[in-house]
């Protein structure tokens, strides 16, 4: 198999990711610090949220903490310095949290973002920047499957406050230079993902279920098409976004084949050998609210510039998932 073309790019780079400690952002460290990168990981370790200690624990020493808040801008504009690579994933993600806490979701997500941007503009501007948005920007889709180009009408505040955010990054590679380059990601799965609620990603609380053997409540009647895309996938995005200047001032999508819930979860109960299987159930109001049907994206762009295209079949991806779990549930499934 020959070597990515990205394989001597992070060789003793500095490297900056927000959201470091959580899902995402703690794959994407532990295949950084392969490539022998100087990693510094940024998570407030928010209540409720992803950031989880135990994500880095087997590379703890080979890469620095710093735990702060990217809604402290005096914080900001000393972390971007001398960094040659920022992965700016850190986010408030939780849909049903946006709209019960409208008001912190725009902090984080917007607010937060155009001071990220602004201490790259002041303290360093060379700076390579891969951002992460969401698919959920496009809300309802009007067509099938979903391209950038597809209009973005969310369907939460979540999906509002992201738009903002990716377009402050746009923004600043037109305007003033900054080498951004936006992806947004599809449903993302795969080991180290929040298991311990359900307000941030379901397929994650459905991987909890299985392992643990209970029934899974599936909403509807399950026939909602889906993408899913593993972690380790994304992390290839991740890199050849931040080394290719094809990618520059681009937005790409993520993306995998359409599936239906209902055969995501049978291969979920299948792999976790879960006796609980599952049932249908009618939606809760708050859940039907922010529906959005079918929804799965095109992501033809990202293959064309990038070579980029999802490798891992879902069965494989929640097998392992469940196995990781299965060796590690202390540290996922117990109180905060």
């Amino acid at each position: 198999m020959s070597a990515p073309p990205y394989a001597t790019a992070f060789v003793d780079a500095p490297v900056l990711i927000t959201g470091g400690l959580g899902f995402i952002g703690s794959a994407l460290a532990h295949r950084l610090v392969t490539l022998g990168a100087r990693v510094t990981l940024v998570d407030a370790m928010l209540p409720g949220a992803g950031g989880n200690l135990f994500n880095v624990a087997d590379i703890r020493d080979r890469v620095q903490i710093n735990i702060s808040d990217v809604r402290d801008p005096v914080s900001l504009r000393y972390l971007v310095q001398g960094q040659r690579y920022l992965f700016n994933l850190a986010g408030q993600v939780s849909h049903i949290d946006s709209m019960r806490d409208p008001f912190t979701d725009l902090e984080i997500n917007c607010r937060a973002q155009l001071a990220m941007m602004e201490a790259c503009r002041e303290h360093n501007p060379a700076i390579r920047v891969v951002h992460t948005a969401t698919r959920q920007q496009y809300g309802r889709a009007n067509y099938l499957p979903i391209d950038e180009r597809h209009i973005q009408d969310p369907v939460d505040v979540n999906g509002i406050n992201s738009i903002a955010g990716e377009s402050y990054h746009i923004l600043y590679h037109r305007v003033h230079g900054i080498r951004t380059t936006s992806l947004r990601l599809t449903n993302t799965y795969g080991p180290r993902m929040l298991i311990r609620h359900n307000r941030q990603t379901a397929i994650g609380w459905l991987i909890r279920l299985a392992v643990e053997g209970k029934q899974i409540d599936l909403f509807g009647d399950g026939e909602q098409r889906r993408d899913f895309n593993y972690v380790d996938d994304v992390v290839e995005a991740l890199l050849l976004a931040a080394t290719t200047p094809a990618a520059e001032g681009q937005i790409f999508n993520l993306g995998g084949d359409p599936i239906s819930l209902r055969e995501t979860v049978e291969v979920l109960v299948g792999v976790a050998g879960s006796p609980g299987g599952y049932r249908l159930v009618p939606f809760p109001p708050e859940r039907k609210a922010i529906d959005i049907g079918d929804v799965y994206t095109d992501y033809t762009k990202i293959t064309t510039a990038l070579g980029w295209r999802p490798r891992t079949p879902l069965r494989d991806g929640l097998a392992a998932s469940v196995d990781f779990y299965r060796q590690h549930w202390e540290h996922y499934a117990g109180a905060e």
